[in-house]
């Protein structure tokens, strides 16, 4: 199989290394801004275009602020990526609010920060309006149910948790606007990580014919439509990336077609990518501990499921690079394992590897989002820090690795 590129030498990682204890994440700024910029450009034709970064994908105030200079707003669906933005200074409508199941307390946060509030269920209009009071501006999500199929992280669409049917939608924008709401945007994402072109496309299309419904049977003007994330990465070599160009001129002509040739421009566009963004763009490095041989050949790392928790969760491939071996061929079997006392806890099952040897050093690729994001404590696991790379080369810690006293500073223990 392909190798995947490293944005740092062997001898660049072991002096990193020596400041820096494995395990750790690290993200390429360059890389980062580059591909936000070449976004950025695939949708210039749309007046008023604005990805709203998904704050859950890499939830750390430098790489927030990285996307508010590169004119990126965000999305954000609890208390803490709320109080991030308003921190790293995106508030008022560049603050896209998507969440479920919503405490009342996280609603009245983003009615102060002047959010643009995506309500998930029909009910939460009179929540919102209960505890926070309604805004001007109000979006929904929709969920088609089984007019689309899903994919295997977030499911068939009429068995995830997320959003509005079909008529709630409808219902919804009339006691919106019976209520005194001015201004409309609509949203949907019904898959997650898919690479498939085609089927994002059919998503603007979905939601395009939606606007031109809503407009003729309520009465009201959508103002912007959120086509949502979803948009897949990489993670295997042989697989390849989504051309934004490509996307954003395949969204224009669907645009063209049931936007623009019904009357209803302009309607602005934004997204909420943030895989797309980060993830390609993430390496978590880590050392070998130990190698175990019973009934399989297992290597054990410094790090486990609690820095990543992607295979363990959904089965997902993440590349994995033997550092100084990359040119040897991958004629040995492993598994790659951590330390929790949890099955589970692999970040590869029966992969083709180089030969590898204590203390070598490995880089699993492609974690710059769902990575670090996803961390826990279990078995005491401490989390582990997070750095970047500047485009000059020099390597900057924004996240300092949890400590035991970090642990422990929750709880009081009892006299003994």
């Amino acid at each position: 199989m392909a190798e995947k590129r490293l944005p740092f030498t062997r001898e660049k990682l072991e002096r990193i290394i020596q400041s820096h204890p494995t395990p750790f994440h690290i993200y390429d700024e360059k890389a980062i801004r580059d591909n936000a910029r070449a976004l950025k450009n695939a949708f210039s034709w749309a007046e008023g275009f604005r990805e709203h970064f998904a704050v859950k994908a890499c939830p750390n105030p430098h790489i927030v602020a990285i996307m508010r200079e590169e004119g990126f707003g965000a999305d954000c669906s609890s208390m803490a990526e709320l109080v991030i933005c308003e921190k790293v200074g995106i508030t008022g409508e560049l603050i896209m609010f998507t969440s479920n199941d919503t405490p009342s307390a996280e609603y009245v946060k983003a009615k102060q920060l002047g959010a643009i509030i995506n309500l998930d269920d029909i009910t939460h209009i009179d929540f919102l309006q209960k505890h926070a009071g309604l805004p001007d501006v109000i979006s929904f999500r929709y969920n088609p149910g089984p007019l689309r199929e899903g994919n295997v992280i977030i499911g068939k669409p009429e068995q995830a948790k997320y959003g509005f049917t079909r008529d709630q939608l409808f219902q919804g924008y009339r006691i919106a606007r019976d209520k005194g709401v001015k201004r409309f945007g609509l949203h949907a994402m019904v898959v997650s990580n898919e690479l498939n072109l085609d089927y994002h496309l059919e998503t603007a299309r979905m939601l395009f014919d939606l606007v031109a419904e809503i407009t003729r049977d309520v009465g009201i003007r959508i103002e912007f439509v959120n086509l949502g994330g979803g948009f897949g990465i990489p993670y295997k070599p042989d697989q390849t990336a989504i051309d934004w160009q490509a996307l954003g001129s395949g969204v224009r002509e669907v645009y063209d077609e049931k936007v623009k040739a019904r009357g209803l421009h302009p309607l602005r566009l934004c997204m909420e990518s943030g895989r797309a963004i980060m993830g390609p763009y993430g390496w978590l490095v880590t050392r070998v501990l130990h190698l175990k041989h019973t009934y399989k050949d297992f290597v054990g790392l410094d790090a486990c499921m609690a820095n990543l928790m992607r295979p363990g969760l959904y089965g997902a491939y993440h590349h994995i690079t033997v550092v100084g071996r990359e040119g040897a061929p991958a004629d040995r079997v492993y598994d790659v394992t951590g330390s929790l006392c949890e099955n589970n806890d692999k970040f590869a099952i029966d992969r083709m590897l180089p030969k590898i040897e204590d203390g070598d050093i490995l880089v699993i690729h492609d974690t710059g989002a769902h990575g670090h994001a996803m961390g826990f404590n279990y078995n005491g696991k401490l989390r582990s820090a997070e750095l970047l790379l500047g485009p000059d080369g020099s390597v900057k810690q924004i996240r300092r690795a949890e400590t035991l006293d970090d642990y422990f500073s929750t709880v009081e223990f009892p006299a003994v």
